[in-house]
């Protein structure tokens, strides 16, 4: 009888692991949502198996006499317990909807996001790219989506997409706002609308008299001497700065075009009337290429009778892609700002182009880190200097600094007459003349060769050699304009350090 007891229960620990086999095989021939894939018919809440599932599917266990057994359910049709459903690879998907799906950025690059402690900028207002493929039903979608509002558009030439300058409506930060783009496939890019300054000195003087024994500039740049070579003629030199007075006596004639980046009506202003005539000045003042033709943006507010106007990024990117489509051969930039990634890609475009990029290194001081646009690699930073050859004091300072020309204390034209006044602004201009007389002499010269005449023949100012004061040293005219072999050119890296720019060599 003992032996009988043993066998039946050998049988039946025998069956329980068959029943438990058994469920385990069913188990893996339903698919990730529960549904049968073999030919048997899907067992319902009480046919078949005791622990039946009811509506959410199969249960599968067995009761043997004298032993309680349970066998792990299956997943339930309509997904886990928490909601959402399984898919094939393995993960949750919540299964809303009205969620659409990922998609991956058209942007370029790292993010345009402005970093947490960058004040300078439009807080309101963001500028996207846009490929010009993408149709007036996606660019309004956009809009919607993101809660925007439309300002202005501009079809660019450097970048060939279309630049938006949309407002935040609401109280959303603007890295908010931008990263949000980002994610959408469609934009190409997306970032603040930046602030950039004039870079003028303050505490100017006004001029009792005018005259040429108060431009001390020319005697040091050499520029008598280089007029006898070439003055300028048939150089478009585009200014990006406030409004010029075309109608000044020392640069009558002299302003080819005019272009209004701004919504507000034309305004002339000092500081754009001043960097003209140090471009071109032929009156009481003499500039350093009088007869060159200024291409006059005015991307800058006049707002006030002070230089402290400010411009923004996308009048600065419509200034840009005026003056390539006019043909400038130079473009002169005084102002000064963050590191402006749609900046960089427009004038990296305008490089390309064989445009050369001048600017001025900025009045911030020594502590101050690099601004831009004189800190980009495709840019000609200048410094300042005074009559003695010392560094303005307010001047920047770092490895990207190019060469310098005299700032302190210059005499220049304003719309009211004269004023001594002193910048970097001022010296940019005058190095922005220097290159209008070298592209007259040899119009074929690429932006590298021009850089490398410049920094190859510049006097050589503070320690030896080139330093992140003066960079190469002093500019010097007539020597630009006499150099018979084209150098290699040393251009600062986008981190500062320098590059070596090759370039063909001899003069033609």
């Amino acid at each position: 009888m003992r032996m009988r007891n043993s066998a039946l229960l050998c049988l039946g620990l025998a069956a329980t692991f068959s029943l438990v086999a058994i469920g385990d095989a069913l188990a893996q021939k339903y698919n990730s949502r529960g549904t049968p894939t073999i030919g048997a018919s899907r067992p319902t809440g009480g046919g078949g198996y005791q622990g039946g599932g009811g509506s959410r599917g199969p249960g599968w266990g067995a009761a043997i006499p004298g032993i309680i057994m349970a066998v792990p359910q299956f997943v339930p049709q309509d997904g886990p317990p928490g909601g959402g459903r399984f898919i094939d690879d393995g993960t949750v998907d919540d299964d809303q909807p009205s969620r659409p799906p990922r998609q991956k950025s058209a942007r370029r690059g790292p993010s345009g996001a402005p970093p947490a402690n960058e004040r300078r900028l439009v807080p309101d207002e963001i500028v996207i790219e846009l490929r010009n493929t993408v149709s007036p039903q996606q660019i309004q979608a956009l809009q919607n989506r993101h809660r925007l509002t439309r300002l202005e558009s501009q079809v660019s030439q450097l970048s060939g997409t279309t630049l938006y300058r949309w407002r935040i409506p609401d109280r959303r930060s603007v890295a908010t706002v931008v990263r949000a783009l980002e994610a959408d496939n469609i934009v190409a890019s997306a970032q603040p609308n930046y602030q950039f300054a004039l870079q003028q000195a303050t505490g100017q003087q006004t001029a009792e008299s005018a005259g040429d024994p108060a431009q001390y500039e020319l005697a040091k740049l050499r520029l008598p001497e280089a007029h006898v070579l070439a003055r300028g003629g048939g150089v478009k030199i585009a200014v990006i700065d406030s409004g010029v007075d075309e109608a000044n006596a020392e640069i009558a004639g002299s302003v080819a075009e005019n272009f209004n980046a701004l919504a507000t009506p034309m305004a002339s202003h000092m500081h754009g009337t001043a960097i003209a005539g140090l471009i071109a000045a032929h009156g009481k003042l003499l500039g350093a290429a009088p007869n060159a033709k200024i291409l006059a943006v005015r991307a800058f507010d006049p707002a006030g009778a002070s230089a402290g106007a400010e411009g923004t990024t996308f009048a600065i990117l419509k200034g840009l892609d005026w003056a390539a489509a006019e043909g400038a051969r130079v473009i002169n930039m005084s102002f000064a700002g963050p590191n402006d990634p749609a900046v960089h890609r427009a004038l990296e475009a305008a490089h390309k182009k064989g445009i050369v990029l001048i600017a001025a290194a900025g009045n911030a001081g020594a502590k101050s880190p690099p601004l831009y646009p004189a800190a980009d690699v495709n840019v000609i930073a200048v410094t300042a200097t005074d009559a003695d050859d010392k560094l303005f004091e307010q001047s920047n300072r770092g490895n990207h600094i190019a060469l310098a020309a005299p700032g302190a204390q210059l005499l220049v034209a304003t719309p009211d007459g004269y004023e001594m006044s002193s910048g970097t602004s001022f010296s940019a201009a005058e190095v922005s003349g220097i290159v209008g007389l070298m592209l007259e002499r040899r119009g074929d010269l690429s932006p590298a060769q021009v850089r490398g005449i410049l920094l190859s023949t510049a006097k050589d100012l503070g320690p030896k050699g080139r330093d992140p004061l003066f960079g190469a040293g002093l500019a010097d005219a007539l020597a630009a304009l006499n150099a018979e072999a084209i150098p290699v050119a040393a251009a600062p890296k986008a981190n500062g350090k320098p590059r070596i720019e090759r370039v063909s060599t001899g003069a033609r």
